[in-house]
């Protein structure tokens, strides 16, 4: 290490000002790209829908899909080599872990950027290759320019996704692995410090050594700069270690209230200790970010709840009803609030002080129901003069479904576990809501939808399978086929969600094929089928009279539910890969994949929509261009 001349601190100084703003403006130019692609992609599905009204006569009188091999595919089939290669080839860890290639892309490209920018032009004036007061430094300064991005993306309401389009829960990696990046730098930054501290001059002996050492560090452990930063690194190290997966499922609530007091104190800390050295200005705008978030989350919280508020009379406007439906699930429904809307699978944060530890602490739920008044009111496409279609429309048209706020809650431990004692008694809970958040699905331009859950993971492809039904149904889509597939531990779940499906198939008009597979993985004696077993694994629909069949003793509406067409029940696991590649054998033009379950599923259905399936050869030969959604259990 080498002293530092007038000429090294001038550099330094230019360096560490001027490195942190070319990272700034490197990652602001990959976001407006991605923005980019992203708000293309809806212009052109807005368009593509345009273009199926128009080829929809030309093809309606022909019943055979005749696949002709085209070069002008030639750009979808490079959009769908693309999605294969960054989405569904992905890298496994573990049982319950696992990243994309666009993920791992994206994670080493910005680990790279900064150390690129840590480590180049480290050659002090002496001529000394990699000064570590270069870069020890520097690398610092890198890691405080990211704090803002940082905080903005662990945000609800943040720029980055009305910028890219992309909603906050997925940016919710890319927040983690940026923190943990600059843990990373924070720490090598500590470890650089100690390494040139003033007092490491060499002495003959070692215990002279050891003495001025000690007492130089216990005169700079004075100064406050150096005890902030000390402080904020172990807040840092704390939040880390439980931000951690297995700690942040396992015991949510501890990673709730340890993330809100480590920021705060990560963050104070680390603008009190960056101030000497002028790098303060890349911390205050995280207090501006987070403050902006809390206010328009206050917002929202006063104008959905303002029965509460005092704002408006009324009682019991956000009473829940609580229902334990198994086990591991709890179901809960409140009455929706007039002004308050959502889109099919949107999410909200529910606040619940009578059943959490905190009175404003908020758990993220996927919304289960269905905002529509047109599927409360309409005209059932096909009725008949029979009793039995009599007594499945008078069953189904009082189904509240349509009018609730209705969430599907996991059980686990801490406010879960304990909204599972509230629901065994089927009490009463207040709860403030918080939302609608997240995307929503536009699967208007597909003309096929696939859907495929797994036990809650209905709470997300549900809603959405019924607003292709009742996009259909307004005209504003031209899908020909949707297909819902859903596996369950045990027959009874289906009693959760028949009477919406009941009415779905009902409501679904006569130019769209809609298949219901459900697959019972729990014990045989539970489990039921409706058609002959060759019917499970024919892509088309019986057109004829449904067969009847033996249901479970007092459920009148599985009954109706397995008699429609189209419905099936098997026992045993669903062979995803077989079922999602007759799809593809069977569709032409464009295919959406929705898919909400766990980390099996998801890479069931990643796998199965490989190669060759979007493969360019197949592409070019006229196969349909599959799209996959995947939605992610937990708060990961």
């Amino acid at each position: 290490m080498s002293e530092l001349s007038e000429a090294d601190i001038s550099a330094l100084v230019r360096e560490n000002d001027t490195y942190p703003e070319q990272v700034w403006y490197t990652i602001a130019a990959f976001l407006f790209i991605v923005g980019c692609f992203q708000w293309g992609s809806l212009v052109y599905s807005k368009f593509a829908r345009r273009r199926h009204y128009d080829s929809d006569e030309e093809t309606a009188t022909t019943s055979v899909i005749q696949y002709k091999f085209s070069l002008r595919r030639i750009p979808l089939a490079i959009i769908n080599v693309y999605r294969v290669v960054a989405f569904r080839w992905t890298l496994e860890i573990g049982q319950s872990y696992t990243l994309n290639v666009a993920e791992v892309f994206v994670t080493v490209a910005y680990i790279a950027l900064l150390l690129i920018y840590a480590f180049i032009n480290t050659t002090s004036v002496e001529g000394q290759k990699l000064d570590i007061i270069y870069w020890s430094n520097r690398i610092a300064m890198l890691a405080s320019s990211q704090f803002p991005i940082v905080t903005a993306l662990g945000t609800k309401n943040n720029l980055v996704s009305l910028v890219t389009g992309i909603s906050y829960d997925r940016l919710n990696y890319i927040h983690r692995m940026m923190a943990r990046t600059c843990f990373m730098l924070l720490w090598v930054h500590a470890a650089g410090e100690v390494v040139c501290f003033p007092a490491y001059v060499p002495s003959i002996h070692a215990c002279t050594f050891l003495i001025e050492f000690t007492e130089s560090f216990r005169e700079t452990l004075n100064e406050d700069w150096l005890r902030v930063g000390i402080t904020a690194m172990v807040a840092f190290s704390i939040l880390i270690i439980v931000s951690l997966r297995p700690v942040r499922s396992d015991v949510y609530e501890v990673f709730f209230y340890v993330h809100f007091l480590g920021v705060l104190i990560f963050l104070v800390g680390g603008y009190y200790h960056t101030k000497g050295a002028h790098g303060s200005y890349w911390i205050w705008p995280s207090f501006v970010f987070w403050a902006f978030d809390r206010f328009i989350r206050v917002v929202r919280l006063v104008v959905f709840n303002h029965s509460y508020f005092g704002f408006k009379s009324g009682t019991g406007t956000m009473d829940a009803t609580t229902e334990l439906l198994s086990e591991d699930t709890v179901r809960l429904r409140l009455r929706r609030p007039q002004h308050f809307h959502w889109s099919p699978g949107q999410t909200a944060y529910l606040i619940m002080p009578s059943v959490s530890t905190l009175p404003f602490e908020a758990h993220p739920f996927t919304i289960a129901s269905f905002d529509s008044s047109l599927l409360s009111t309409a005209k059932l496409e096909d009725q008949s003069e029979s009793s039995e279609n009599y007594e499945t429309q008078v069953l189904a048209s009082g189904v509240p479904f349509w009018k609730e706020l209705v969430f599907l809650v996991n059980v686990h431990g801490g406010f879960t576990k304990k909204l599972k004692e509230v629901a065994a008694t089927k009490g009463q809970v207040k709860v403030f809501v918080d939302g609608p958040y997240g995307p929503s699905s536009d699967l208007s331009s597909y003309d096929t939808s696939v859907f495929v859950a797994g036990g809650s993971g209905i709470s997300y492809t549900l809603p959405v399978f019924l607003s292709v039904i009742e996009s259909v149904r307004k005209g504003k889509s031209s899908c020909k086929r949707v297909v819902f597939i859903w596996s369950i531990r045990g027959a009874d779940y289906v009693q959760w969600i028949e009477e919406a499906l009941v009415k779905a198939v009902q409501l679904a008009p006569s130019s769209l094929t809609v298949s219901i597979r459900i697959f019972d993985t729990g014990s045989p004696s539970m489990s039921q089928s409706m058609e002959e077993d060759s019917s499970l694994t024919s892509p088309t629909e019986k057109k004829g009279t449904p067969e009847q069949v033996v249901t479970r003793k007092g459920s009148l509406t599985s009954s109706i539910l397995l008699s429609l067409r189209g419905v099936n029940m098997a026992k045993g696991r669903s062979d995803l890969d077989a079922l999602l590649k007759e799809e593809v054998s069977i569709a032409s033009g464009s295919m959406s994949v929705s898919v909400c379950g766990s980390q099996g599923i998801a890479r069931a259905v990643r796998h199965a929509l490989r190669f060759p399936v979007s493969g360019p050869s197949s592409i070019l030969s006229g196969g349909p261009s599959v799209t996959l959604y995947v939605e992610s259990f937990g708060y990961a």
